[in-house]
């Protein structure tokens, strides 16, 4: 295949892409990045993956495309916009006007689980890419749950740069937006990579409660709300209590703070648009709820990842903490 055919084959799939309800695609090579296991590597060798144990597992495979998909030579990148224009967790009162405390939960759980949204999305995709742009070829997508450095692929796509709050940030649409990932044995041109426009800016750094930002591009995911709240199973421990905050399910400060997320407009997809109950919760309505409730409210969720004791444990740590300040 020639320079010029691997170009229209990319510009093919990007446009098909956008058809299919994408935002934006890049692609970029399936060759691996040592750089990127080297990160990797580091970052697992001094624990700050916590209990995210499956992120050290085979790290020289989840950092090359290639051993997940034999023989592929592109990656195609995608990002599904997800914000809903709703106040940031910055904006919001923690108390309502009747003073009972509100809670948090992340922008990305108010709607549908993007797992679902996204995974339709590309399924769709990958059907009319085999069907139009090379059926000999093998295409391969995860949404999040492959062996993939979702962030690093998009990055050297051209998508956006990872900003020094370890998230992908795009120059004009911030960081509010969903990653999807096709790798291909087809040839496609790839896309060069968006510099770096962090600059001087700490905005995340500094407003961390947590301080799990150790540094730029350091996450230490031990002491990340979004890790102690998702990914802890049963009670939290008591030491991890005061550090939630009024954080229910995940935290958004990092991004809600960065200034790119001032170019964020909203989706428009209906899908993530915030359910009646998840925007701002009373923590009491959320310590009292039933399981009738909560499987109203989190059918097709990635709220269920915290199951309902766990959800009912967190509004309980998070109601005392607000009763401190």
């Amino acid at each position: 295949m020639t320079h010029v055919e691997a170009r229209s084959q990319a510009e093919r799939v990007k446009q098909i892409a956008r058809a299919c309800g994408f935002s934006r695609a890049g692609v970029a090579p399936a060759a691996p990045d040592p750089a990127d296991l080297a990160r990797l590597d580091a970052w697992v060798a001094t624990g700050l993956h916590g209990t995210l144990a499956w992120l050290a597992r085979d790290t020289a495979r989840r950092a090359d495309p290639r051993r997940v998909l034999p023989g592929a030579r592109s990656v195609v990148m995608l990002a599904v916009d997800y914000d809903s224009g709703a106040p940031r967790s910055t904006q919001v009162a923690s108390r309502d006007d009747e003073g009972e405390p509100l809670g948090w939960i992340s922008r990305y759980a108010w709607g549908d689980d993007y797992h679902e949204v996204v995974g339709a999305r590309l399924r769709a995709l990958v059907g009319r890419l085999q069907a139009e742009v090379e059926p000999a070829a093998s295409w391969r997508w995860y949404v999040d749950t492959g062996p993939v450095l979702e962030r690093a692929l998009a990055a050297r796509a051209g998508l956006g740069w990872i900003g020094k709050h370890t998230i992908l940030v795009h120059p004009d649409r911030g960081s509010f937006f969903f990653l999807a990932a096709v790798l291909t044995t087809a040839l496609l041109e790839p896309d060069s990579p968006t510099p770096d426009h962090c600059g001087t800016c700490t905005a995340c750094l500094d407003a961390c409660p947590t301080h799990a930002l150790t540094g730029a591009h350091v996450l230490d995911a031990r002491l990340c709300i979004s890790t102690l709240t998702i990914e802890t199973r049963g009670p939290l421990p008591d030491a991890d209590r005061p550090k939630i905050g009024r954080h229910l399910f995940g935290c958004d400060i990092c991004q809600d703070v960065c200034p790119f997320n001032r170019f964020s407009r909203p989706s428009g997809e209906a899908a993530f648009e915030p359910r009646d109950g998840l925007f701002a919760p009373r923590l009491s309505d959320v310590e009292r709820m039933d399981t009738p409730t909560y499987e109203r409210l989190t059918r097709r969720s990635a709220l269920k990842r915290r199951k309902l004791q766990g959800l009912r444990d967190n509004a309980a740590a998070a109601r005392a903490n607000t009763s401190k300040v």
